[in-house]
């Protein structure tokens, strides 16, 4: 099925410099572990606070950026002593942005950036106040591409992922899904029921067999986890029914001394 391409396309940057890709780490998005510190990085007080060390959620933000359901989201994480990063893709000047659906090719100048973030961000991660070498990557929509795409730095792997409204599935938005997540590493896919994006609700997802969640993707991994919300909107990481998936997730991987860097 070829689908009509009736979306709409601005901005003309399509690729980070290593100077965008700092920034974009930068200017992350950040709360400290128990609400000591909500803001960019770059401005946590160093000098004034010292944090005792804790885990971290390394999320991709969806096509919208970082709103509110996010910054909630990152709150909640930090309310219970998990520290929240998510790189600010919209640092890129001239940044191309889109409404769907466009081509695959364009949605992979995208995925290209926002992987570049996410490598980047993992690579100085040991920059970011009290982390202790735990991390989970996780994603939404566009950003959920880029977290189920993620391939760690050398010795120093990630506990877990999780993936919300991307279904880790050949679909419009990508030229292939590319899933990368090792066989043995625990990961939470989180979708609507019926993503108006990613599920067979869409008339345009251009894939007649696709479940709309990572099922078929993550069948032969040893602990994967698929949670389906009725009637879910397609942001709904911040919603009670993920957050009550997600907290018990977390507690199970980021057991004291788990997967810490060797």
């Amino acid at each position: 099925m070829t689908i009509e391409i009736t979306g709409s396309m601005a901005g003309h940057a399509d690729r980070h410099t290593e100077s965008s890709l700092a920034e974009s780490f930068e200017n992350a998005y950040f709360t400290a572990p128990w609400d000591i510190y909500e803001g960019p990085l770059k401005d946590f007080p160093k000098e004034k606070i010292r944090l005792e060390a804790e885990p971290l959620v390394l999320f991709a933000h969806g096509s919208s950026g970082i709103g509110e359901p996010l910054k909630a989201f990152g709150r909640w994480l930090a309310s219970f002593g998990i520290g929240f990063l998510c790189p600010n893709s919209f640092v890129l000047k001239d940044r191309i942005t889109y409404t769907s659906p466009i081509s695959r090719e364009d949605y992979e100048r995208i995925h290209a950036m926002r992987s570049a973030e996410l490598a980047h961000a993992a690579a100085r991660l040991g920059e970011v106040p009290g982390f202790d070498g735990r991390y989970v990557v996780a994603g939404t929509s566009e950003g959920g591409v880029a977290a189920a795409r993620f391939q760690a730095p050398q010795d120093q792997a990630e506990c877990a992922r999780m993936i919300f409204s991307w279904p880790c599935e050949d679909n419009y938005h990508v030229a292939a899904h590319r899933t990368a997540i090792p066989q043995d590493m625990p990961v939470l896919n989180v979708m609507s029921a019926a993503d108006k994006f990613f599920s067979q609700a869409n008339s345009w997802l251009d894939n007649p067999s696709a479940l709309g969640h990572a099922g078929r993707t993550l069948a032969n991994h040893t602990d994967a986890s698929i949670v389906l919300i009725p009637g879910a909107p397609h942001t709904l990481f911040a919603l009670p029914q993920a957050q009550a998936a997600v907290e018990g997730f977390l507690e199970r991987v980021l057991e004291p001394y788990a997967c810490r860097s060797e």
